[in-house]
């Protein structure tokens, strides 16, 4: 199991940016990667993610014109490109990590072996 940890997140003004990072222990080998979010209350949601070559994504379709997931080449670091943040993304988000074998790339929670911590992220108004 790889261990992972996210950085990045913080307090953004409306119609801002961020740039999350997901860090993994593990990098002799590559995994599927995700990112999830989470409020309070609320059932964790699939955001994107990533195949291992880099060239595969898929979106939340809510968020694919805004979003952008990415990954280094060589080895299990991911970023998500937050762009035209809006206070409905205030949520806690998560990397994690599908060692699962082929390309299709998990959208449900359960299909991910491995979690980060997640980072806060807070979009004010």
């Amino acid at each position: 199991q790889v261990q992972l940890v996210e950085s990045g997140g913080g307090l953004v003004q409306a119609g801002g940016s961020l740039r999350l990072s997901c860090a993994a222990s593990d990098t002799s080998s590559l995994y599927k990667m995700g990112w999830f979010r989470q409020s309070p209350g609320k059932e964790r949601e699939f955001v994107a993610a990533i195949r291992r070559d880099g060239r595969g994504t898929f979106y939340r379709n809510s968020l694919k014109d805004r979003f952008t997931i990415s990954r280094e080449g060589a080895v299990n670091t991911v970023y998500l490109q937050m762009n035209s943040l809006k206070p409905e993304d205030t949520a806690v988000y998560y990397c994690a990590a599908d060692q699962s074998f082929g390309t299709v790339l998990s959208t449900t929670p359960n299909r991910y072996d491995s979690w980060g911590q997640g980072t806060q992220v807070t979009v004010s108004s």
